[in-house]
């Protein structure tokens, strides 16, 4: 159901031949009477009840857009067919035809003259004023009949002289249809980037202030307003409210400034300014900045929090289960690598146990006697995650521990570090780490003590890091040094034969956890191998604890798990979905001949997701 898309037809006949048009091809579009002056009329008031694309004929077209009602008009078009049409009518009338009707309406009729060896007077008209007057100089001219749109159809009626209406046909209809379906694809897409780009500015930790070219204020968060005071900073100029940011520096040079300490209405910041550059021109800059009190206390908490967990493991490869050819192909890889000190890659979507992976790599390792440390590189900002990695001296910084303190990979010395979300790591510290990596020591911030290190790294991501690097966002020289031994972990959907393994040893830990006593029903297990498990292990894990919550009955039945997977109980609609999605991928795959990047495009998605998804639909690899 398109229900922000308005079709408005000008002639009252017009109405049941659109709808019945529309229907065939399943388009559940509104058709509505109106023309002109009661066109807008019409649009005013569906504007009101949330419409944003509305379908007209030229003029009336014309007055909607130059109303300015904030919708998008597209113009029902008429084909080179329609017009033929339309002469061919006309001739029956006499050989004289007069056309009075918008140029835009009846672009092409001088061809179908030709085609047609027709006599055709043009009188193109730019109001509805002018009808009356051209249609006092066609018949002097002595025209046969009069050929246009509704406003002139409506004109030769009150003069009771012959016209022919230009039928819109039901090839222009659809083309109408579905021009207004991606144009209201575009909107539903822009609002939605424009909503999420709002809730990161209100709910951001930093502030954030963005200018335009010319230094002008065009967005400030909430935390910006807090930290600066600027309550009515929008549309004015960043030099004149805070003249000290030279932010008007960084739209000029293009280049970025980082890490530069300000004072602002009484308050101590850390301040990234960076240019928006768009076609190599400057199109303005934004400033984030934190308050360094927040910082600290924000730094406090998190090496409370990281350091009370101790740096143990929990999992060895015994906890990995599945009897699946291509999970024992992993462990036989994972095992193979346990062996050498070299560093590790693992790659694999969330959920598939990346860190169940690290962990007994490390414990089927010779360093399974030292020390396992783990960290999220996306869990930390930049500053304190560059502490944390590798530590700081007394006095390093305001807040620091009286008496410094190591970091990570001196915490992990004779043992492995395990980098979670290495593709989260910013620029700058990735340059720290390719530095510890290559020398195998580290300096504490605020020294110029060279400490060596003996640590394995193991880090994971679930992104493509090869297109992070083509993209500049990831240092190539970084993902070479990490990237020695790459493990790829499969995706549950990939390794159906276990999924059954899995679910009933994560029954029978939180049945004992419950004192319960359950089993799935043999459907249930049937639902669980047709479906796909987007979140892999950790999903399939959370579902079967819900189960083991809400049911009732001694067996889990295939209802109960449709309901925590939030999926409909039947499962021929995971086969229709899935189905759906085939015939789309092989239709784009066509129609770019085999081409992975056309096709993603095409798709709207990226090329990766689109390698994922045709692996789980048994798709080949075109050649």
């Amino acid at each position: 159901m398109y229900n922000k898309i308005l079709f408005l037809v000008p002639d009252a006949t017009m109405v049941a031949y659109t709808e019945s048009v529309l229907k065939e091809e399943r388009l559940e579009i509104p058709v509505e009477h109106g023309m002109w002056i009661g066109g807008i009329d019409i649009a005013r008031k569906y504007v009101a009840q949330g419409f944003d694309v509305i379908v007209a004929r030229a003029g009336t077209a014309n007055l909607i857009r130059n109303a300015n009602l904030g919708l998008s008009v597209v113009e029902l078009p008429l084909t080179g067919i329609d017009i033929i049409r339309a002469v061919e009518k006309a001739r029956l009338f006499g050989k004289r035809i007069a056309v009075v009707a918008f140029q835009s309406m009846v672009l092409g009729i001088e061809y179908a003259a030709k085609i047609l060896d027709t006599e055709i007077g043009y009188f193109y008209i730019s109001s509805s004023e002018e009808i009356e007057t051209v249609l006092g100089v066609t018949v002097a001219q002595g025209y046969d009949v009069v050929l246009g749109g509704a406003l002139t159809a409506t004109a030769c009626r009150t003069h009771n002289l012959p016209y022919v209406f230009i039928e819109s046909s039901r090839d222009s209809i659809l083309q109408a249809a579905f021009e207004s379906i991606r144009i209201e694809d575009a909107l539903e897409t822009e609002k939605y980037k424009r909503t999420l780009f709002s809730a990161v500015l209100d709910y951001a930790h930093d502030g954030i202030i963005t200018v335009d070219s010319n230094g002008i204020v065009t967005s400030i968060n909430p935390t910006a307003v807090t930290i600066t005071g600027f309550k009515q900073a929008i549309g004015k100029s960043i030099q004149t409210l805070w003249p000290s940011l030279a932010l008007e520096k960084v739209i000029t040079t293009k280049r970025e400034e980082l890490n530069q300490l300000y004072k602002v209405n009484g308050v101590q910041i850390t301040c990234n300014k960076v240019p928006i550059v768009v076609n190599n021109l400057p199109a303005g800059a934004i400033a984030t900045f934190q308050d360094i009190t927040k910082i600290q206390q924000l730094e406090a908490h998190i090496r409370q929090e990281v350091y009370a967990k101790g740096h143990v493991t929990r999992f060895t490869f015994d906890d990995i289960w599945g009897k699946s050819h291509t999970i024992q192909q992993t462990l036989t890889i994972a095992k193979d690598y346990a062996r050498t000190n070299s560093n590790i890659l693992i790659l694999g979507e969330t959920g598939v146990g990346k860190e169940v992976f690290a962990q007994s790599i490390h414990n089927y390792s010779c360093r399974s006697n030292g020390p396992f440390v783990a960290i999220n590189c996306a869990a930390l900002p930049g500053q304190i995650l560059e502490s944390e990695l590798f530590g700081y001296v007394r006095g390093a910084f305001t807040g620091a521990n009286k008496e410094g303190k190591p970091g990570i990979f001196e915490v992990a010395h004779g043992g492995t570090i395990f980098l979670d979300e290495i593709a989260e790591l910013d620029y700058v510290n990735q340059g720290r780490l390719l530095r510890v990596l290559q020398e195998r020591a580290v300096v504490r911030l605020g020294s110029d003590r060279v400490i060596p290190v003996h640590v394995r790294v193991i880090a994971a991501t679930n992104k493509d890091l090869s297109q992070a690097v083509a993209q500049k966002k990831f240092r190539d020289d970084l993902f070479y040094r990490l990237n020695v031994l790459k493990l790829h972990l499969p995706t549950l959907h990939e390794r159906k034969a276990d999924i059954q393994i899995y679910a009933k040893n994560f029954l029978a830990q939180y049945t004992r956890a419950n004192g319960r006593t359950l089993t799935f029903t043999p459907t249930a297990l049937k639902l669980m191998d047709k479906y796909d498990w987007p979140g892999n292990i950790r999903q399939l894990q959370n579902t079967i604890e819900r189960a083991v919550v809400i049911c009732k009955e001694t067996e889990i039945s295939k209802a109960t798990l449709s309901l925590c997977l939030d999926q409909p109980e039947d499962i021929n609609t995971y086969q229709t979905v899935s189905a759906g999605k085939r015939d789309e991928i092989v239709d784009a795959l066509t129609l770019a001949k085999g081409q992975l990047g056309e096709a993603a495009k095409t798709l709207g998605i990226n090329r990766s997701t689109l390698w994922r998804r045709m692996q789980r639909l048994g798709l080949p690899s075109p050649k």
